[in-house]
């Protein structure tokens, strides 16, 4: 049964990566890659708060592997994040190739930082 959970779960997390990164895209006026940040960050928040909420109430395993592999894993894509720098760097964007992930990895630690301590107070 977990399976089947964790499928469907995946498939909701995706469908919400690609909403969250179109209406992101549809507003950026930047020239970086906004909607993947975004949905990282918000992927590294929820898990954050999965994790502080899993450690507070232990045996819950199922429950955190479908919302944390299953729904966040679909949901989050730093697979796309890596090709999207690999793609400023091809086009000689230097700064922006070198930023956009240090950025990244940084917001994702500050909100994965977070959703923990939010979950454990």
């Amino acid at each position: 049964m977990t399976w089947v959970l964790l499928t469907l779960a995946g498939g909701l997390g995706s469908a919400a990566r690609f909403l969250v990164d179109s209406a992101v895209a549809k507003r950026n006026r930047l020239s970086l890659p906004a909607g993947t940040f975004a949905v990282n960050a918000t992927a590294c928040f929820l898990l954050g708060l999965l994790a502080g909420w899993g450690l507070a109430h232990p045996g819950h395993a199922g429950v955190n592997a479908v919302l944390g592999v299953g729904l966040l894993g679909g949901y989050s894509t730093f697979s796309t994040a890596s090709v999207e720098g690999a793609r400023l760097a091809l086009a000689r964007r230097r700064l922006a190739a070198v930023a956009q992930p240090l950025l990244m990895l940084v917001a994702c630690l500050a909100a994965a930082a977070l959703g923990i301590v939010l979950a454990g107070r």
